[in-house]
């Protein structure tokens, strides 16, 4: 029986770690054992930064409604408190959308609440 070798396979699972690596600095983006460590880590951090920036997103939602909120002279907490027990399905996204652009709308949504 004939022996197989395993260079077309081995080249193009190399090639495709390359490919990823490219535009790294040094030789992360030449050597493909370097390569292959870096690809491991940016991996890692992609995950990691895809479950941090809902989070970011969510702070920063809370900050604007916060600083909406306190203009209108009620606090964060009240307020949503209030929106809850007032059946008013807006999400913090669309609470701090209207914070933003629609400040009048906002005060009308805290008069309507209190």
């Amino acid at each position: 029986m004939a022996r197989i070798k395993g260079a077309v396979s081995t080249r193009s699972r190399r090639k495709k770690i390359l490919k990823l690596t490219k535009g790294y600095w040094g030789a992360k983006s030449k050597h493909f054992k370097m390569a292959k460590q870096a690809v491991m880590k940016s991996g890692n951090y992609a995950y990691i930064g895809r479950k941090q920036k809902k989070r970011d997103f969510r702070k920063l939602w809370i900050t604007r409604i916060s600083a909406a909120c306190r203009m209108n002279g009620i606090n964060y907490s009240t307020f949503m408190d209030k929106i809850k027990k007032s059946n008013i399905d807006l999400n913090r996204k669309m609470l701090s959308e209207i914070a933003i652009s629609d400040p009048e709308g906002f005060a009308k949504l805290v008069n309507q609440v209190n």
